[in-house]
């Protein structure tokens, strides 16, 4: 049995409704999926419902965008209590503020390059969990750019000075966050953003903070990446967890609960981060 601990639905930059991501899981036969928007849990009520019933074990989680020293990290929160969700929409609150100011540049900036883009028509079509990826896939639509990888190796990068990073939480403060609530703080895709010294400088603060497991597979990941992730999680002692951080038809190339094709996350390590649970 495999499940999927890292999904998006279109409440934040996926393009599957949570009810969506639980019938797809369903017929893949995967035995549990977690949903991990971006900075948002509004997805999560609609998520647990359409799990009521279902053979899917559905995993309320986030996704929080994370600062460590200026680097952008990306911590899960998983089984995320329902008597929480106040709290952390509270904490969320802040920053989502900043990043629609942070769009909103975006966008004008965009505009006076030549770019003809809507501000509130891309809002409306993402439920106003507006992010870069919905620029992106307006920029392909009005035929700018034919895919969406092209988008964020040009304007949309942070390079090109149209794009303003929203401010973030700091990691450390996040994992304490997440522990606070009782819930399960895993340390998502590090080797997108940091060297494997620099990961091992993280951990050790991380893992004194509540760090309680690391994603060792992930859908980008080569053999290789994968070895050196399930080393470093032995090392610190990090319960293993893994995720193909399926984004629908954003991500085309990635599937649900199978990456690329090969992606197989035991349903056997969900147990062992369940154990985690204050």
């Amino acid at each position: 049995m495999y499940c999927d601990l890292h999904t998006h639905s279109l409440f934040s930059d996926g393009t599957y409704t949570p009810a969506q991501l639980v019938a797809e899981a369903e017929r893949l036969g995967l035995s549990a999926i977690a949903l991990t928007d971006h900075n948002t849990i509004a997805g999560l009520p609609n998520f647990l419902t359409a799990g009521q019933g279902s053979k899917v074990e559905t995993v309320p989680g986030c996704e929080f965008s994370t600062d460590y020293n200026g680097v952008e990290l990306h911590i899960l929160g998983l089984f995320i209590g329902r008597d929480h969700y106040e709290t952390v929409t509270a904490l969320l609150e802040e920053g989502q503020r900043d990043k629609q100011r942070s769009n909103r540049e975006l966008v004008e900036a965009l505009n006076q390059a030549g770019y003809e883009l809507d501000y509130d028509a891309i809002s409306q079509r993402c439920n106003g969990q507006f992010n870069r990826a919905h620029v992106a896939a307006t920029l392909v639509e009005k035929g700018y750019f034919d895919t969406m990888q092209a988008c964020f190796r040009g304007p949309l990068s942070a390079e090109h000075g149209f794009y303003r990073q929203p401010k973030r939480i700091d990691s450390y403060e996040c994992i304490r966050f997440i522990k606070s609530l009782g819930a399960v703080a895993v340390l998502a895709h590090p080797y997108l953003n940091l060297s494997e010294d620099a990961l091992r400088a993280f951990l050790p603060e991380a893992m004194a903070t509540g760090l309680d497991g690391m994603e060792v597979f992930y859908s980008k990941y080569s053999e290789e990446t994968t070895r050196i992730a399930l080393q470093v999680a032995d090392d610190f002692g990090l319960q293993y967890s893994g995720g193909s951080d399926f984004h629908g038809a954003n991500k085309p190339d990635i599937a649900l609960g199978m990456g690329k094709g090969t992606l197989k996350v035991p349903a056997q390590w969900l147990d062992a981060l369940k154990m985690r649970i204050n």
